[in-house]
C-alpha cells in the first residue's frame, strides 16, 4: 500500500527540527495537502484521530494528518473548530503551530520549506511564537517551559516577544484553563529533560508558575540559615536539586517531581521563626499531596513524593539516629516488600545534599549506611519467629522486637 497519489506529503515538526540540532529522529510526523479523509480510508490507512483527520501508515505506522486550520471556540486547549478540507495549504498548516523550529517542512526529497524563519531561529537558539494564534491555546505555555528543558543546555531562550505574550496569557486568566491531565503530561516529560530547572523558571518567568504551582513559586524569597544553604533562597535550593536529580538520574521525571515538592513546608515556616525551619517535613506533606491530588499524579509517583518530603532529613541524620527512629524510617519507607523504593528515595536525597552552594559534588555516605541498614532489617527471619513463637498472638511483637534487635547491632558495629 503507498500513499495516495495528487497529494502533496510534507515531513513537519520535531523531525525537521531536531534533523537539523544532529538529535536522533525518533518519530516522524507528516502533513498531507490536498488530500480528503476517504483517499487515506480506501489505502488502508488506519483512521485514529479524535477532533481532526489522522491516519496510521499500515507498515511504518507513522502519523499521517490532513493540513488543516483551527478557529478558537472556547477557552482552554480544547476550545477549537478545525477545518481540513483539501484547498487548506502547507503553509496555513504550518502557521497554526506554536514555535517557529517547529513550523518547519520538509519534502520528500529533504527540499526544506521555512515560510516562518524556523531555521534561523534554530540557529539562533531562539524559541519564538509562530503568530499570535499561539494565545489561543494556554497549552502552549507549557510547552515553551518544556522546550527550554530540553534545549536550555544547547543556549536557548524565549524570544522577548513570546515571552510578553505568555505573560499576557496569564494575565488574562487563559491559563486557569489547563486541564490537569495536559500539566501532568507536559510537566513530566518537562522534568525528565536535561535542564528541569528551566521549565520551572520559564514558568516562573510568565506569572505561570504561581497559577500551576503555587506552592513551589512560594518558595522564592524565603530565606534558609546559610551555614546549610550558602544560597540562602528556598526556591532558588529546589531548583538546584532538580539539577542534581537530572545529573544524578538522568531522564527520570519521578526523582525530579520528589526534588520539586521536597521542600514546600518552607514555603509555610512562620515568618518569626525564620531563617529557621523546624518541622518543615510534616509541614511539606500537605502541600505535596495537594499537588499530586490537583494534577492527578500516578500514585508510586505521589507515594515516593511524600516519602521524601516527610523522611528526607532523617536521611540527613542518620548517623544521629537512635535504633528505634533508625527502625520507624526504615518501616516507614517500606523497605521489607519494597527494596527499590529506598533507592529511589536516596537518589532524592542525595541531590538535596548537593543542591546546594559548593556542595554539588558533596558524598554522601548516608546512602550506603541506610542501604545496609535495610539489609540487616532484612536479613531477620519473619518466618522462622512466626513457626517458633508458641503464643501466636505475639508474632507481631516478637518480629518486630527482632527487627529492633537487629537495627541496634548494626548501630553497635559502626
Amino acid at each position: 500500500m503507498n500513499t495516495p497519489t495528487e497529494h502533496r506529503v510534507y515531513l513537519v515538526g520535531g523531525a525537521v527540527r531536531d534533523k537539523r540540532l544532529g538529535i536522533a529522529v525518533k518519530d516522524r510526523d507528516w502533513v498531507v495537502v490536498g488530500a480528503s479523509p476517504q483517499h487515506y480510508i480506501d489505502a488502508g490507512y488506519k483512521p485514529v484521530g479524535k477532533d481532526f483527520p489522522v491516519f496510521l501508515h499500515p507498515t511504518t505506522h507513522e502519523e499521517y494528518a490532513l493540513a488543516r486550520t483551527e478557529r478558537k471556540t472556547g477557552h482552554g486547549y480544547q476550545g477549537f473548530t478545525f477545518n481540513t478540507h483539501p484547498s487548506v495549504t502547507l503553509e496555513e498548516d504550518l502557521e497554526r503551530r506554536d514555535l517557529t523550529i517547529n513550523a518547519m517542512a520538509e519534502t520528500p526529497d529533504g527540499e526544506l520549506v521555512d515560510p516562518y524563519n524556523g531555521a534561523a531561529d534554530l540557529n539562533d537558539r531562539v524559541l519564538r511564537h509562530v503568530s499570535d494564534a499561539f494565545s489561543e491555546d494556554p497549552v502552549r505555555v507549557l510547552r515553551v517551559a518544556k522546550f527550554m528543558a530540553r534545549f536550555a543546555h544547547l543556549g536557548f531562550s524565549v524570544a522577548p516577544e513570546t515571552l510578553a505574550l505568555m505573560k499576557a496569557m496569564v494575565a488574562n486568566g487563559e491559563v486557569h484553563h489547563l486541564v490537569a491531565e495536559r500539566v501532568w503530561q507536559e510537566m513530566h516529560s518537562a522534568l525528565g529533560y536535561q535542564s528541569p530547572r528551566a521549565f520551572i523558571e520559564t514558568l516562573r518567568q510568565c506569572g505561570a508558575l504561581q497559577v500551576i504551582l503555587p506552592e513551589v513559586d512560594a518558595l522564592f524569597g524565603v530565606p534558609q540559615k546559610a551555614e546549610y544553604h550558602p544560597e540562602i533562597d528556598s526556591g532558588l535550593h529546589t531548583l538546584m536539586v532538580l539539577e542534581q536529580c537530572a545529573t544524578l538520574s538522568p531522564g527520570n521525571a519521578g526523582h525530579a517531581f520528589c526534588g520539586l515538592c521536597h521542600d514546600l513546608g518552607k514555603a509555610l515556616t512562620p515568618i518569626e521563626e525564620l531563617p529557621a525551619h523546624h518541622g518543615h517535613e510534616e509541614r511539606g506533606v500537605a502541600p505535596t499531596e495537594n499537588i499530586c491530588q490537583r494534577l492527578r499524579v500516578p500514585k508510586n509517583v505521589k507515594q515516593l513524593a511524600v516519602l521524601v518530603t516527610r523522611w528526607h532529613l532523617h536521611a540527613h541524620r542518620a548517623f544521629e539516629l537512635t535504633p528505634k527512629t533508625l527502625h520507624r524510617f526504615l518501616l516507614a519507607l517500606d523497605v521489607m516488600r519494597k527494596p527499590e523504593r529506598l533507592d529511589d528515595f536516596l537518589a532524592v536525597c542525595t541531590a538535596d545534599k548537593r543542591g546546594r552552594g559548593g556542595a554539588a559534588n558533596a558524598a554522601y555516605p548516608q546512602a550506603d549506611y541506610l542501604k545496609d541498614a535495610a539489609t540487616a532489617l532484612r536479613a531477620v527471619d519473619a518466618a522462622a519467629i512466626a513457626k517458633n513463637t508458641v503464643d501466636k498472638q505475639t508474632i507481631p511483637d516478637a518480629i518486630y522486637q527482632a527487627q529492633r534487635a537487629a537495627i541496634k547491632a548494626f548501630i553497635a558495629s559502626r
